[in-house]
């Protein structure tokens, strides 16, 4: 059991040391300065022993720089993009400033300052993936039993907005795939229709294709490195049919590529050279090239998805097969994050709550208040 001694020192000052046994027999002391922060530390003890979590003390004196590179080599299971942006997260934004404190003695309101300085200076989104790094990184340090509790605990961070996608029609889209040409337009197309994401387009190879049954079966996707890796969640595997035009399309684009079923592995979509395609390469000269020809400067590749889930909510289709189209994880966001009201939906919205508060004498019928209407006239 911790317990508090007073002491004075030479200079005839109070000091406060609170003393502690660990499960091994030795015994620990950690002075204060003042009594209240003495029993306050004294009573976290007793509480961590009561729920049986005993940190060594010796175990908190790690630089938090030690421990960050502990985290990134126990994450075996990442992906090499993943793990080197985690690693520029770290060498970048929290090294400079934590790296060599000890990982035991940062505390919740040093976490929080080093927040508020990145939203002073980056978009709430950034801040979000950095935090997301440094609270992983404090995770691994609890479940190590390097701390006792993690100092990312209601931690304040900046909304994030929605990105403001533009909305597309027939006509519009119709210009940007012929300005693409038939092979990425088609690309295009895959994006707009079934809402895939570039990495996944470009990974489709001719073994995932059924043309007789016209669907596409998503279970990969291009990484940068040109390799095809899966996606990120399960909720990315999914086999999604196709409208028949799509389908003739997609037959066009393999007989202009002298494909056949026996070239299973090979790529649908390519560079030049036959190539797999390099995102970087094909949006600086292909894709924001043709969009401002097209008169669509700005437009992203990743804004065709929110106008497949548009189409989807437009359409009436139930949330579960959207999100299982889209590849979603949860509904959530399938409806956060994509989904943008038409401006048809809006006008029929409008009209039918219109058409129910509208005043008597606008509408030649009776009053909102009528019998049998369930809504009650203020009047």
């Amino acid at each position: 059991m911790a317990h508090v001694t007073k002491r004075t020192t030479k200079a005839g000052e109070a000091r406060y040391d609170v003393e502690w046994r660990l499960p091994d027999g030795k015994v620990h002391t950690k002075t204060f300065n003042r009594r209240k922060d003495a029993d306050a530390f004294r009573s976290t003890l007793e509480a961590d022993r009561l729920r049986g979590v005993v940190v060594d003390p010796r175990r908190t004196r790690i630089a938090f720089e030690a421990i960050a590179r502990h985290w990134l080599a126990a994450g075996t299971t990442k992906r090499s993009t993943s793990v080197a942006r985690d690693r520029a997260i770290i060498e970048r934004h929290l090294v400079p400033t934590l790296g060599e404190r000890m990982v035991g003695s940062i505390t919740k309101a040093d976490v929080q300052a080093l927040v508020d300085s990145w939203s002073a200076t980056k978009a709430p989104s950034t801040v979000g993936r950095q935090y997301s790094c440094l609270r992983a990184i404090f995770a691994y340090a609890e479940s190590d039993e390097r701390i006792v509790r993690s100092p990312c605990r209601g931690i304040r961070l900046p909304r994030v907005r929605l990105v403001d996608r533009p909305y597309l029609d027939t006509d519009q889209l119709a210009t940007l795939a012929q300005a693409l040409g038939p092979d990425q337009g088609t690309m295009m197309w895959l994006g707009a229709v079934l809402g895939l994401r570039w990495s996944e387009a470009a990974g489709l190879t001719v073994d995932r294709l059924d043309l007789l049954a016209g669907a596409i079966t998503v279970d990969r996707q291009l990484a940068r490195t040109g390799e095809l890796v899966p996606p990120k969640s399960n909720a990315g595997i999914r086999t999604l049919a196709c409208p028949q035009w799509l389908v003739d399309q997609l037959a066009a684009l393999l007989t202009r590529r002298g494909l056949t079923a026996a070239d299973g592995s090979a790529l649908v979509l390519v560079g030049e050279g036959g190539k797999p395609l390099d995102y970087t390469n094909w949006r600086r000269r292909t894709w924001v090239p043709t969009c401002e020809r097209a008169g669509l400067p700005g437009l992203r590749f990743h804004d065709l998805r929110s106008l497949a889930a548009t189409a989807l909510v437009a359409a009436g289709v139930d949330m579960k097969t959207a999100q299982t189209r889209l590849g979603h994880s949860s509904p959530q966001v399938t409806l956060g994050l994509y989904a943008r009201a038409t401006v048809a939906a809006d006008r029929k919205a409008a009209d039918a709550v219109g058409a129910m508060f509208a005043p008597r004498d606008s509408r030649g019928m009776d009053s909102p208040g009528r019998k049998g209407s369930g809504v009650t006239n203020p009047a």
